[in-house]
Order: C-alpha cells, then structure tokens, then sequence
C-alpha cells in the first residue's frame, strides 16, 4: 500500500509510456502523479498501433526487445482492460511485407521469422494488391492495438481507478536536484504560474521533447504525418507494411495510412501538400482502389528518435530521476517490456538476467 503523507513519484508526460508505467507502478502499490502538457499531443494517440518487430525488419538488440514485448502484450493488455472494463482494440492480424525481387525478399532482415508467400498466395493474402509486387513474407505473429480510440483511453480510466493522480495542462520546465540526487520540478501552469513540486522519483516520459526537459538526452523529433480512409468491413484482413507506407485496418473498416518521416521538420506542425502525396502516391503503389475510399481524417505527429533508434531506458544522470523514452516508430510495440522494467526497477523486484541485459544495452549513455 502506498503511504498517504509520501511525496509522489512523478511521471514526467501523460503519453503512452507515462500511462502505462504508471499503471504499472500503482498496481504495485505507489503513490503516483502524472504531470502532462497536453495528453492529445502524444505519439501514442498518432501512432498506427502495429506490433510489428518482424515486419519492422527490426535488427539485433533492438529485434529481441522488440520480440520479448511482443510476448508480454496479451497479458498486458488483458490487465488494462480488467481495471478500465474496456476493450484495447488487440488484434493478431498478422502482417504482410510485398517485395519486387526474390533478391529483396530473402535479404529482408527478419526473413526466417516469416512466411513466404508466392505471387499467387500474396494476392489471395492483400486483394487488389498491384502487380509490381510479386511475392511476400507474412508475419503471422505481428499483430495491431486501435491505440488512437481504444488503448490510450482504457489506459487512462484504469489509471484513474487505481488512484493515479492528473494534473493536465501544466509544462515541466526544470529538474530539480540536489548534489546529483533528483528532489523535484518545476513546472508551470497555462496561466504562466511557476510551482515546485517535490518528489524524491520521477520517470521521464516526455518522448520527443524530453531533450527540452533534460538537455543530455540525444533524442530529435521526426515528423509524420498520417490519414485514414474508411472502407467496407474486412476489405483488408491483413495488415500491408511497404517501403515508406503502411495500411492498417481496423475492425469497422477503417484504414490508416502512415507514415511520412521527416527529420528535416523539427517541431513544426501541420498538414503539408507534400506529405499528403506521398502518403497517396503510397497507397497507389500497394492497392490503388483504396484511393477512391473517403478520406476521415488527417493528422501529424512527432516520433522520438535517438541516434540507433533504439530507446532509453533506466536510470539518468540524476539518481532518482529514471528514462522511458525515445522509443521512435516502436511505442506502442515496446510499452509492455518498458512499463515491466522500469516498473520493477523503481520498486526494486528483482529482474532477470535478460532483464538486466536490456537494461544495459538501451542505456541512455550507450553512445
């Protein structure tokens, strides 16, 4: 149980990755408050929601974080829906990846974790698909969550419930520390006001503005820009992840289409002409029919990236202060390990060996 006159641990943004670890931590009895600027700015309600390591071509270290997380999702995801009584939209759908070239396909970086398919299976898999592509790998392990409607809100109601504490609208200026000990923030509110908050604890969750808060952290913002298009129900039952483009379908039919990547835009936000046709010029080279689907939403977001793509994990510079971010395209994939982690972490739960090697090797001073 946690201790009523105790400071708070803090989680420094109200995105996916701050849900979910501090779900996590006040399932373990924590006293915990989230400080957020704006919960709907957070890639989390961007993203497309894949679990896709493998059709990802993820490599190396990060593939196996990638894969172990992968594995912990349904349980994850089944005790976000017991304490929000709320669906999370998980879907194992599987995932197909069309190439042009047999050369291209067997070079795939996770090429021995799929399923080939030859042209004839790969037009029986994606309906419509254009004849540039002639065979494919189907990653029947990948999967999606309908984070933008469904994960983001359950995570929300089941942190409510288990007592978390919100405070919205207000901006983390400065970390606060005392001889390399974290001891508190400051923060201000939308009227301008500046309050110090104490706390002895706080995980830093701001994705691609962490920098901003802790100037060490190598973490740039890479814009995306994103659309949905409604279709019939099941007119794609797989999801279709090509070079630059993606189509997601959701249950009722919707399909979203991702993702420009834009280093170049730092954080300047909105809708361009040029991003939007790519991301038809995308769907024209996977199923051009879906062109002529209604358009129901478009919408831009900012992806934290590090320099290996890989995110930060454990404990910063400042004793006390932990790191859960710049999880780049992969948030929604990595939440379950890193809220397990940096949850057993914070309340000293002894972790694997394997555990302690992710750990390691996602440390933020790696590079």
């Amino acid at each position: 149980m946690a201790v009523l006159n105790e400071k708070p641990l803090l989680i420094l943004g109200g995105g996916l990755m701050g849900l979910a670890i501090a779900h996590e931590l006040a399932q373990r009895g924590k006293r915990v408050e989230v400080l957020s600027r704006s919960r709907l700015e957070a890639a989390g309600f961007v993203a497309a929601g894949m679990l896709a390591p493998h059709a990802e071509g993820l490599e190396g270290d990060l593939l196996n974080l990638g894969q172990i997380s992968l594995q912990r999702h349904s349980a994850w995801i089944k005790n976000i829906e017991s304490n929000s009584n709320m669906s999370c939209g998980l879907k194992t759908s599987g995932i197909v990846v069309p190439f042009d070239s047999q050369t291209d396909c067997e070079s795939y970086p996770t090429y021995k974790y799929g399923e080939k398919l030859n042209t004839n299976e790969l037009r029986k898999e994606v309906p419509g698909l254009s004849l540039k592509w002639k065979l494919g790998l189907l990653f029947k392990q990948d999967g999606q969550i309908d984070n933008r409607r469904l994960l983001m809100r359950a995570l929300e109601k089941a942190c409510v419930e288990l007592g978390v504490h919100f405070q919205e609208g207000v901006e983390v200026v400065e970390i606060i520390q005392d001889l390399n000990k974290f001891t508190g923030v400051k923060i201000k509110d939308i009227n301008g006001n500046i309050t110090h908050l104490e706390s002895k604890e706080a995980v830093l969750c701001c994705g691609a503005w962490s920098k901003q808060i802790f100037k060490e952290l190598p973490i740039f913002p890479v814009k995306g820009q994103m659309l949905s298009i409604q279709g019939p129900k099941q007119i794609l039952k797989r999801i279709v992840f090509g070079p630059g483009i993606y189509l997601v379908p959701r249950e009722d039919g919707l399909i979203i289409v991702g993702a420009t990547s834009e280093i170049e835009a730092g954080f300047q936000g909105g809708l361009t002409p040029k991003g939007q046709s790519e991301l038809q010029k995308g769907i024209e080279s996977l199923i051009p029919e879906l062109n002529q689907l209604p358009h129901m939403e478009r919408w831009w977001g900012f992806r934290p990236c590090t320099p290996d793509e890989g995110p930060l994990l454990g404990m910063s510079s400042i004793n006390g202060l932990w790191l859960a971010t710049g999880h780049y395209r992969n948030g929604v994939l990595l939440a379950a390990i890193t809220a397990e982690l940096i949850g057993k972490s914070i309340c000293s739960i002894p972790i694997t060996n394997e555990e302690s090697s992710l750990l390691f090797k996602f440390r933020w001073n790696r590079f």
